[in-house]
């Protein structure tokens, strides 16, 4: 009997302490019941809608930016127009140089043919004179002319 006595006082002591437990646990049970904050759909959504439309208006700037990318891609030369120019004048000014120097070229020529034609005619005029005022050695020179030519 003496067992079962002590069993019973074991089982009194751990009723004891169901009980402590099962009323500390309803205590902390009341206390997060006062302390839990009720999730509604309506605070869901006004979140999320929230969120959403910042998203969106991130898009919107994003999208914004790659259209203003695209245009200016669409836009964009290869050759800025500042070089297009340069090479422009340039090529006007080599085209210029290059007539201007090829007139002068060719003027110049006819200028020096013009003075050898006068020299030439001025020597055949002072050769015409010598012969006009001596006709024997104009003779004579022909002959040797003449015999000259053949014997080549």
């Amino acid at each position: 009997m003496k067992k079962l006595d002590e069993i019973m006082e074991l089982m009194a002591d751990e009723m004891e302490d169901f009980k402590t437990a099962v009323l500390e646990l309803k205590k902390l049970s009341g206390q997060l019941a006062k302390m839990s904050i009720p999730i509604s759909t309506e605070a869901l959504e006004k979140n999320l809608n929230t969120f959403l439309q910042k998203q969106e208006a991130e898009k919107e700037k994003t999208d914004e930016i790659l259209k203003e990318i695209d245009r200016k891609l669409k836009r964009v030369r290869i050759i800025p127009n500042y070089l297009l120019i340069l090479f422009g004048i340039s090529g006007v000014i080599a085209l210029g140089s290059v007539g201007y120097f090829g007139y002068t070229s060719k003027e110049k020529v006819e200028d020096n043919f013009e003075v050898y034609q006068t020299i030439m005619e001025s020597q055949n005029k002072s050769y015409q004179d010598y012969f006009a005022a001596f006709p024997e050695i104009q003779q004579a020179y022909c002959e040797w002319i003449q015999g000259g030519y053949q014997g080549l």
